[in-house]
């Protein structure tokens, strides 16, 4: 029971400091951890938990009080490279990086 969000864009770095408090959380606790992060990243996050949720509860009929977030891990995805013009005519390339945000819940066992 899982959530992907393709190409989203935030480094995998930066997604995985969010990503890491995640986790053996209950739903609830995450969201309500990711809500107040400081961080805008924690919003797609955020948006990936809600639908991680959702599907298991629609699709597998799981019940949203026993869920947990098992795994949250950011992989690397497509890679824009761009270039910044520089002194004496020249250019410096720079990447924008994005990532594939991934979370799976499961259901706890009573």
């Amino acid at each position: 029971m899982s959530a992907i969000n393709r190409y989203a864009n935030v480094s995998p770095q930066k997604a995985r400091l969010v990503l890491k408090h995640l986790p053996g959380k209950s739903i609830e606790e995450a969201l309500t951890l990711l809500k107040f992060m400081t961080t805008p990243h924690a919003k797609i996050v955020a948006k990936v938990v809600k639908s991680a949720a959702s599907n298991a509860e629609n699709n597998f009929d799981a019940l949203p009080d026993s869920l947990y977030v098992k795994r949250a891990y950011a992989d690397d995805s497509r890679r824009l490279k761009r270039f910044r013009p520089a002194a004496r005519g020249r250019i410096h390339p720079y990447v924008h990086r994005s990532s594939h945000i991934t979370i799976t819940v499961e259901e706890r066992e009573r």
